[in-house]
């Protein structure tokens, strides 16, 4: 996908990976990103092509909206996502559903909403920004890792279904970065720039999956292992 003169929109643009997305869209030469929030007014940045618009992904009046906006849009990054630190078993429900309606449902929603503006507009491009919990649980983020896992099957189903149409999508794993999500955590953290470049890279070069780091890479190794191997060093 050629992302120069390309046609953006990035959901949770305002801050963190999301923000970046609207920065390293706009260097490689996009002609417009649809910025889109919960929060528009806090978008940063006067470039002029880039186009604050409200948004709620689990809202489906509202996914609704922004399809018929941004029908330009040749390139959707799904990047809107939440943490609520839950267990499945104990946890909140209320925050537990709130993880699959935002990872599982929201990106669903989004991609069904998209799918045929990618396709009028030549194919196209749709990206997932999933994560490392996508293949590994801990102890006090089942839901999150559940709906990740979700989020992954979707995205690989979406890439076939969408083929047909000429349509690339890629999905971004990545461990923890640095964003206002994790900023109480003291662990190393990606830089959000390196985990974009990445990314995008992997658009212009038709990759299916990008891993951001080294413990994704590491970890997705171990998943044809027995699970005892991938959770030998949990404290349980």
């Amino acid at each position: 996908m050629e992302l120069h003169n390309a046609t953006g929109l990035v959901t949770g643009a305002n801050r963190g990976i999301g923000a970046e997305f609207v920065r390293q869209l706009l260097a490689r030469g996009a002609a417009r990103v649809y910025a889109a929030t919960r929060r528009p007014g806090t978008i940063s940045g006067d470039d002029a092509r880039i186009v604050p618009v409200p948004l709620d992904i689990t809202d489906d009046a509202m996914v609704a909206e922004v399809a018929r906006v941004a029908a330009d849009v040749d390139v959707l990054i799904n990047n809107a996502g939440t943490v609520t630190f839950q267990n499945l078993v104990t946890g909140d429900l209320g925050a537990i559903r709130l993880e699959m309606a935002t990872h599982f449902w929201g990106t669903l929603s989004m991609t069904r909403a998209f799918a045929p503006i990618l396709a009028r507009n030549g194919g196209g491009a749709l990206l997932n920004v999933m994560s490392v919990g996508s293949f590994q649980v801990f102890p006090g983020n089942g839901a999150y890792a559940a709906a990740k896992a979700a989020e992954w099957q979707l995205t690989n189903s979406t890439r076939l279904e969408l083929a047909a149409q000429g349509t690339h999508v890629l999905g971004l794993h990545l461990s923890a970065t640095d964003t206002d999500m994790l900023a109480g955590i003291d662990m190393a953290k990606n830089d959000p720039a390196d985990v974009v470049r990445d990314a995008l890279d992997g658009l212009e070069s038709g990759a299916d999956e990008v891993l951001a780091d080294a413990d994704t890479r590491a970890v997705k190794a171990l998943l044809s292992q027995p699970p005892a191997t991938m959770y030998a060093g949990v404290s349980m």
